[in-house]
């Protein structure tokens, strides 16, 4: 009986040590599990800020990074133009996808200068793409430039940058070229790519000079070539098309290298305690103010 009753402890100790084994190995998996996901984290938090942030606060922004909120601006935006890109393209089946046609132009998002008093259009435009290569082009810059600034800045500021930009343009179109349509998120992208670009000039003496460069004639590769086809879609349009303004891209620039300057520029102190951005907030409110005047008492399509 003794003998019996010492197998059976026995037999159960192995049992029991096998069991402690089995879940000292899964907290180790767990473990390395974590430790790898953190590293590739970390790797791509140490990625973003060296491409969009200058070297002093890079390591306030390692210390405390996290995708909590997760870009949830952008992606938005994104999702929604692209969603009345394929309405009109499908619903409402174009002649052709590179310029626009009549079912567009009875949108009631585009911008048109009959109809200036539906105030929402000088916002709402943005929903509205001329074709796939123009949507292309505007998702995949804003995805790949916006992802990481909401990342950095968080979607308040960087929202605020893109809708100034937006604004921007549709006034600035209403202006400088009243009797135009305007559709396309280019200001919001253009006004990303303004504020991007001063902070690569100013901060340009701390980065590595060919890491610069290469991030210089990317934007000016991009800002060329989307120039290019907003050119071609105001001066050379087919007969049957209907020019397009392209006012809302350069408007969107000088937003962003204003207001998207000063925004992107306050990663690690509080921004409204900035003069820059209420000096950039006041050029940009007097701007707006005028622009109201010119379209009530002066522009040509009354």
């Amino acid at each position: 009986m003794a003998a019996a009753h010492d197998l059976e402890m026995e037999v159960m100790n192995l049992n029991m040590d096998r069991a402690m084994k089995e879940e000292l190995e899964e907290e180790k998996m767990r473990e390395d599990e974590g430790g790898k996901e953190s590293f590739k984290n970390k790797k791509v938090h140490r990625i973003v800020s060296k491409w969009m942030l200058p070297e002093e606060v890079r390591r306030t922004y390692l210390e405390r990074a996290n995708c909590l909120p997760p870009p949830v601006f952008i992606i938005s935006i994104s999702i929604a133009e692209l969603a009345v890109f394929i309405y009109y393209a499908v619903w409402k089946p174009q002649k052709q996808w590179i310029t626009l046609d009549t079912g567009i132009l009875e949108s009631p998002f585009i911008y048109s200068p009959e109809k200036r008093e539906e105030a929402w259009r000088f916002i709402s435009y943005m929903l509205v793409h001329a074709g796939v290569q123009h949507i292309l082009g505007n998702l995949i810059m804003q995805l790949i430039l916006g992802i990481p600034l909401e990342m950095v800045h968080k979607g308040l500021r960087v929202g605020l940058v893109y809708l100034a930009g937006v604004i921007a343009g549709s006034l600035a179109s209403s202006i400088f070229d009243p009797l135009r349509s305007l559709v396309g998120a280019s200001g919001g992208v253009y006004a990303l790519m303004g504020g991007y670009f001063m902070n690569v000039l100013v901060n340009f003496r701390e980065m590595i000079p060919a890491f610069g460069i290469v991030r210089l004639l990317i934007i000016i590769l991009i800002i060329g070539s989307d120039m290019g086809f907003a050119l071609y879609r105001r001066f050379f349009v087919p007969a049957n098309g209907s020019p397009v303004s392209f006012a809302a891209h350069i408007a969107g620039g000088f937003a962003g290298m204003s207001i998207g300057y000063t925004v992107f520029s306050c990663f690690d102190k509080a921004l409204l305690k900035d003069p820059r951005f209420w000096i950039a907030i006041a050029a940009y409110l007097a701007c707006v103010l005028f622009a109201v005047f010119f379209n009530v008492f002066l522009s040509p399509a009354n």
